[in-house]
């Protein structure tokens, strides 16, 4: 191999990519888990697999599966329900070995990002050195597996983590960008999906190489103004940062309904839930939000959503929960006997909180909510997420 860092080639790119991670999760936290095939997600009839195990994926599960499709493929499996705050402090716990080595990492989500260690390397070594210490830590520290990709730029490391899985670590070479990308098929370029392949396969056009080598003539009538976008892909040359700060351009919260819910006490509980869950996050991360969305469908799918901006930002589970409620209360006044698949709510336009409690909270934060809140918080970050909850939520029967 030559020099990773040539004169065009300065960069050392990381992707880590946690393996399975919430069914890894779980298996940690249950070891009688550990080898079976096990499926975290909606446990409704209308539920999704988030996750899958590898003992699982042997069956066909995937994630973004129907649930009861997994049910049918793998009836032994074990099937969980998510756990997001176990989640989130596991996630908490890689991203802290992560800043170890670089400050600069860019959070995709939970269990996976990018990094950027071209100046951590007279400190660390290698990047083979760098992504095998990574995965030690993380193994050590958290008890979890990952994948690691190495490269010189974002693309290239985030197709190397994904081909070795589970616990791989796989390092592209600059010398050997062609090698590496030529055989893949061309769903492996980010943006051609399910319609743009069959297009391009329509044309001979099968493999990433394939693409690489084809006139931009041919590709401009299946690919439009992007084909030298795809081309470049194509090429392994991708020039984006790694952007460190990545925040939260909304946060919401919506569930699916196992069956259609029309009762208005019971839909009133779950946005009590899912304000509870939205201010919790805001608060965890300082935020304040100025913007209340809500979300409904209806059977027949068809989707509204309605805004409503308060007079100032704030992260009040009860502000934002009689936000929520006046714009599903305004909705709902003509839709009464309208039954509801899904309900959602959440916020926009975020800022940062400030240093101080509620500094520029909305004026119709009370004191006394924003010591609710507070409470709430203390106990639930040491017993556990949603361990005490308002009791509007508690209208709310379990399916």
């Amino acid at each position: 191999m030559g020099d990773f860092l040539t004169d065009s080639e300065k960069r050392a790119i990381v992707h880590v990519d946690m393996d399975a991670f919430y069914a890894s999760v779980e298996c940690l936290d249950d070891r009688s888990l550990t080898g079976q095939p096990v499926v975290v997600g909606g446990l409704g009839s209308r539920g999704v697999v988030a996750t899958a195990s590898y003992a699982a994926r042997k069956f066909g599960v995937h994630s973004a599966m129907p649930m009861g499709r997994a049910r049918r493929l793998c009836p032994s499996a074990h099937y969980i329900k998510p756990r997001m705050q176990r989640y989130r402090e596991k996630s908490a716990e890689v991203f802290t070995i992560f800043r170890d080595f670089t400050p600069l990492v860019e959070g995709l989500s939970l269990d996976e990002a990018f990094l950027d260690v071209s100046a951590s390397l007279k400190l660390f070594g290698s990047p083979e050195n760098i992504g095998r210490e990574i995965k030690q830590r993380i193994r050590q520290d958290t008890g979890l597996t990952a994948s690691v990709g190495l490269a010189h730029n974002k693309f290239l490391a985030k197709l190397a983590s994904d081909i070795r899985k589970p616990d791989g670590l796989v390092l592209v070479d600059p010398e050997q960008v062609h090698a590496f990308l030529d055989p893949m098929p061309i769903s492996r370029l980010w943006g051609i999906g399910k319609r743009t392949a069959p297009k391009l396969k329509a044309l001979g056009i099968l493999t990433i190489g394939q693409l690489r080598r084809t006139d931009l003539s041919v590709l401009r009538p299946v690919l439009g103004n992007r084909s030298g976008h795809y081309q470049r892909l194509a090429n392994g040359i991708d020039d984006r940062e790694v952007e460190p700060v990545r925040p939260d351009k909304s946060i919401s919260h919506e569930v699916t309904f196992d069956t259609d819910l029309a009762e208005r006490p019971e839909l009133l509980a779950e946005l009590q839930r899912q304000a509870e869950s939205v201010s919790r996050r805001l608060r965890a991360q300082r935020l304040m939000a100025s913007t209340v969305v809500v979300k409904i469908r209806d059977p027949g799918f068809h989707t509204v959503t309605r805004s409503r901006s308060l007079r100032a930002g704030s992260n009040s589970t009860q502000t934002l929960y009689r936000m929520a409620r006046a714009l599903f209360e305004k909705w709902h006044e003509s839709h009464k006997t309208t039954a509801i698949r899904l309900l959602g709510m959440g916020v926009t336009g975020l800022e940062d909180a400030g240093s101080g409690d509620h500094d520029t909270g909305d004026r119709l934060d009370s004191n006394s909510d924003q010591q609710i809140d507070r409470v709430f918080d203390s106990i639930n970050q040491r017993y556990g997420d949603a361990k005490i909850v308002h009791g509007q939520t508690l209208r709310r029967k379990k399916p």
